[in-house]
């Protein structure tokens, strides 16, 4: 109850800050656009006003993660094939992982059952998963997405990397909202994702070992076994 009451108050706070920075981002982010447009700018300029934008638009992303974690949208539920949802979605990613020198290995399993949710967020979950599997490997590695069933009426989603791992500790605070380590961090990622699966009646887990790596397993229900689609 005390840890449901700390989320709440944390919530209350994030939306009022997401609140208060929107409107003074949207200023600078416009002036400067409209600055990029002068015809006589001089190109050091003109590439300094290049960076203003790009930092607006990665402010007005993490106030967007926090209106997320503070005020979540209820899920738009319908039937998903998972495995077609991780292809959709590594279709994206898969350019960022061979810049990153990683290779990427889909494991999807035949025949999955389908389950009903929210495929937008599920496809938030499965990028933050990705992109954070690919920080943790900054001189390349492997990244494995597997799907599974568990022919117990769940399947489960595997995002696995061969990074810098996680020691007991990080582990025991990655859902805690604002905690990072990050230097650019925000902290929000992990617990956006948390707060998804368990909207969506599954669970996640992690498996990591300090230079061995990461696994992330997001349990979900299929059609017919959550609440939702009975």
């Amino acid at each position: 109850m005390r840890h449901a009451d700390r989320l709440a108050t944390i919530g209350q706070l994030a939306a009022g800050v997401a609140h208060e920075l929107n409107e003074p981002l949207s200023n600078i982010l416009g002036f400067a656009q409209l600055v990029q447009k002068f015809p006589e700018l001089p190109s050091q300029v003109f590439k300094d006003v290049e960076r203003i934008i790009r930092a607006a638009l990665h402010a007005r992303e993490v106030v967007t993660k926090l209106m997320t974690f503070a005020r979540p949208k209820l899920p738009v539920l319908s039937e998903v094939n998972l495995n077609q949802l991780v292809s959709d979605g590594l279709y994206f990613l898969a350019s960022r992982c061979a810049k990153s020198g990683i290779e990427l290995v889909r494991q999807l399993s035949p025949d999955l059952p389908e389950i009903v949710a929210d495929s937008g967020q599920l496809h938030q979950v499965l990028v933050n998963l990705v992109v954070n599997a690919i920080q943790a490997m900054p001189n390349g590695g492997r990244l494995t997405i597997t799907t599974k069933d568990n022919q117990d009426g769940t399947v489960s989603l595997f995002v696995s990397d061969t990074g810098v791992g996680m020691s007991d500790d990080v582990k025991k605070h990655i859902f805690v909202p604002f905690y990072t380590t990050k230097p650019e961090g925000t902290g929000l990622g992990l617990s956006v994702v948390y707060g998804i699966v368990t909207a969506h009646g599954g669970s996640i887990k992690v498996e990591s070992e300090p230079g061995k790596g990461s696994c992330f397993e997001v349990i979900l229900p299929v059609k017919g076994n959550n609440d939702d689609s009975r």
